[in-house]
């Protein structure tokens, strides 16, 4: 992965494979004090000690579909080569807080991507979940809440293509 997007899309996809039915990403640029940082928080089942300790092994997934879990040991990597740090929180029946961080300006800091691509494939994938994203860069604030969109919505599908169109448009 070779951008911070995928890696959040792979985060958020490991906390709906726990059950999670909330998932709060929160991505914070801050150019004064040179620092990026990238926080995924979920409601999901949440891991004992030990499964987090084992988390960041390339060579340990809980997956059944395949033997390699390399997505939180390479975000990890990715922070510290950027001059960062990463830490997973979790607890078991609680959720899962994951945070990455960057020196902004670092030549080795991966880029961001098309983070509001990742934010439409995570609502059209999984219109059940509660989606909150809030995005700071130095003094703007971007947020979305799709507890919000769905409490206007009423019977309209979140993942209805008008919908869709109309989120996209927001988040550019």
């Amino acid at each position: 992965m070779e951008e911070l997007s995928l890696h959040i899309l792979d985060i958020v996809e490991n906390s709906v494979a726990a059950d999670a039915d909330r998932i709060e990403i929160r991505i914070t640029e801050d150019k004064k004090k040179d620092l990026l940082s990238v926080e995924v928080f979920d409601n999901g089942i949440g891991m004992d000690e030990e499964t987090v300790k084992k988390a960041l092994n390339p060579f340990y997934t809980t997956k059944k579909v395949r033997r390699f879990g390399f997505g939180l040991s390479l975000l990890s990597e990715a922070a510290k080569a950027a001059n960062g740090s990463f830490s997973i929180e979790s607890k078991k029946g609680e959720g899962t807080k994951i945070r990455a961080t960057f020196q902004h300006s670092h030549i080795d800091r991966q880029p961001m991507g098309d983070i509001g691509q990742t934010i439409i494939m995570i609502i059209l994938g999984n219109p059940e979940i509660d989606l909150i994203y809030v995005h700071k860069k130095n003094n703007h604030k971007y947020s979305l809440d799709t507890r919000e969109i769905k409490t206007q919505l009423g019977d309209i599908p979140i993942n209805s293509p008008k919908v869709i169109k109309i989120i996209r448009k927001d988040l550019t």
